[in-house]
């Protein structure tokens, strides 16, 4: 797998600040996508252990409040298993931080199917998540005003509560303080 970029010191993509993964591949290719370069599978630097190493320091302040994937695709089959083992050694590294997601993908249809690669390390994926934002991006439902998300199709779903219920429930940010609650 590819990454387009790290940010360390992320504010819009997730509550508080987050280091953000772009990872490289996205076959949704949505319209007015904010992050074109990203489709290619091919683009940036390869993901490594050092790669992993350097997300894991950058996590590592009390101010970091999690990790936030985004893309690119990070449930493309081909970067669902590095993504794995980042969000293992971060879950093992830092239980308390937030882990996000943003994917073109809608949760229950696509993503709840089985059909983006081997089940069990999508399964495994979802297990790490806190929050996902799922659609794809649609230019024509564009609302600047969504909070973490781009378009009104999109949902922000608090994954360990709809993977225990079987239906989707969606994020609630209680105190308006963008912290996840745990259910």
């Amino acid at each position: 797998m590819k990454y387009a970029t790290i940010k360390n010191c992320d504010i819009a993509n997730g509550p508080g600040v987050r280091v953000s993964l772009f990872v490289s591949g996205c076959t949704h290719r949505c319209k007015g996508c904010f992050n074109e370069v990203a489709w290619d599978f091919d683009y940036g630097e390869e993901f490594t252990q050092q790669t992993i190493d350097d997300i894991l320091s950058m996590l590592r302040p009390d101010h970091i409040r999690g990790l936030t994937l985004l893309g690119g695709e990070p449930f493309e089959p081909q970067n669902q298993g590095p993504v794995v083992e980042l969000l293992r050694q971060v879950r093992k590294k830092y239980p308390d931080k937030s882990i996000w997601a943003f994917s073109g993908y809608v949760f229950d249809k696509d993503i709840l199917s089985g059909r983006l690669g081997p089940w069990e390390v999508t399964k495994e994926f979802l297990s790490y998540l806190d929050v996902l934002v799922d659609g794809p991006f649609v230019e024509a439902k564009k609302n600047l005003s969504l909070r973490f998300r781009g378009s009104e199709n999109q949902r922000l779903i608090d994954v360990p509560a709809s993977l225990q219920s079987g239906e989707v429930i969606l994020w609630q940010d209680w105190q308006g303080t963008g912290k996840e609650i745990k259910k």
